[in-house]
């Protein structure tokens, strides 16, 4: 079940990160229900798949550099 929650919680991170609404990291650990620490792991996580994220001091929130969302899913071959 682990790896399913890491899974809705980062769809939940992109969703946050999209809407520019992440909030400061402390803020962030509170609406993923997670600790600071969990939240720099999720970031760096999208970053390793490739998302380019940036704190905005501005808007308080974490922000895409480019366009982009988080995408999984199934594919029959």
């Amino acid at each position: 079940m682990a790896f399913c929650d890491t899974l809705n919680r980062l769809k939940r991170l992109d969703y946050l990160i999209q809407s520019k609404s992440t909030g400061t990291p402390s803020e962030l650990a509170k609406k993923l229900n997670i600790s600071e620490r969990w939240v720099y792991e999720d970031i760096n996580m999208l970053k390793k798949l490739g998302a380019k994220i940036f704190y905005c001091e501005l808007t308080r929130s974490y922000l895409y550099e480019e366009a982009g969302k988080l995408f999984m899913e199934f594919k029959k071959t």
